[in-house]
C-alpha cells in the first residue's frame, strides 16, 4: 500500500529516525500500543511521507540524512501541514529546545528517554490532535481508558489485542459518525501489514463479541455500503445491520445502537 493511497486521518504515526535499533524499538513499541506506524530513515523521505499523509503525530529525530530535522519541520510548516510533531533528539541544550519548539513542534524529548515517557507524550498529543482533554472516554457501559490502553464493561475488564484497541478508539473518537472500511483500514494497518479483503469486518466481528453486553444490541452499527458506527443509544434508522455484522457468525436484522 503505498502513502499516497493511504486515507488521511487516523492513529497513525510517522517515525523518521535513521538509528535501525531505534526504528525497532520505537516502532514495535508504538505498534504494541495499538498505533499503526509508518518509518522514514532521511528528512527527504520523511517529509515526503509527511506531505503524503496526514498522520496524527509525528516523532521526529533531528540529525538525519538528506535533510535534517529542523529543514524537514520548517518545510513542512511552510507547506500549511499541522501535524503535530514530537522532536526526539540527542541535541539536549536550552538553545536546542527552544529553537525546535520556536520552530514549530509541538514537543521535545532528548535522547536517551524511557519509552513510556514517550509513549505518555505521543498519546497527549493524540488526545489534543482530536480535541480530547480526558484520557477516559466513556460510551454505555464501556469506558476507553486511551492513556493506559485498557477497556472496561461495566465494571470489568475487557482483554482487547492491541489491533482490537486501535479499531475501538477509532471508532470512539468519531462516535456518532459513519467511519469507512477504508479509513478503518488505514487507520490500524500500516506499512508493515497487508490486510485481506475482509479483515476489517473480522475485525468488527471480534470486537462486538468483546464489548457488547449479552442480551443487549451491539453498540457498533453497520451502515451498508458505507461503514460502521459506534453509537451509545439504539438508533432507528432502517439502513443498519446486525450487531454480527457481515462477517458470518450471525444471522438477521437486530436494532442497532
Amino acid at each position: 500500500m503505498s502513502a499516497e493511497s493511504r486515507y488521511n486521518s487516523g492513529m497513525r504515526l510517522l517515525l523518521v529516525e535513521d538509528s535501525e535499533r531505534l526504528q525497532r524499538h520505537v516502532g514495535q513499541g508504538l505498534r504494541d500500543a495499538g498505533y499503526a506506524v509508518d518509518i522514514a530513515e532521511s528528512g527527504t523521505q520523511g517529509l515526503w511521507m509527511a506531505k503524503s499523509v496526514d498522520y496524527d503525530v509525528i516523532v521526529l529525530d533531528l540529525m538525519l540524512p538528506g535533510m535534517d530535522g529542523m529543514e524537514l519541520l520548517r518545510k513542512l510548516r511552510d507547506a500549511g501541514r499541522d501535524t503535530h510533531v514530537l522532536i526526539l533528539t540527542a541535541k539536549d541544550t536550552l538553545e536546542d529546545r527552544i529553537t525546535g519548539l520556536n520552530g514549530g513542534a509541538d514537543d521535545y524529548l532528548v535522547k536517551p528517554f524511557a519509552f513510556e515517557e514517550l509513549l505518555a507524550r505521543v498519546q497527549a498529543l493524540v488526545r489534543r490532535r482530536h480535541n480530547r482533554k480526558h484520557p477516559v472516554l466513556s460510551i454505555g457501559h464501556l469506558r476507553i481508558d486511551v492513556a493506559a490502553r485498557s477497556v472496561t464493561r461495566g465494571g470489568d475488564s475487557v482483554d482487547l489485542t492491541p489491533r482490537e484497541f486501535a479499531l475501538l478508539e477509532c471508532l470512539a473518537v468519531h462516535m456518532g459518525e459513519v467511519v469507512s472500511r477504508t479509513e478503518i483500514e488505514s487507520r490500524i494497518y500500516d506499512e508493515q501489514a497487508e490486510p485481506m479483503s475482509n479483515v476489517v469486518d473480522a475485525a468488527i466481528y471480534s470486537l462486538r463479541k468483546k464489548i457488547d453486553a449479552p442480551g443487549q444490541p451491539s453498540l457498533i452499527e453497520t451502515r451498508r455500503g458505507m461503514g460502521y458506527i459506534l453509537r451509545e443509544h439504539p438508533g432507528k434508522t432502517g439502513s443498519s445491520s446486525s450487531g454480527n455484522g457481515e462477517n458470518g457468525g450471525g444471522g438477521g436484522e437486530r436494532q442497532a445502537v
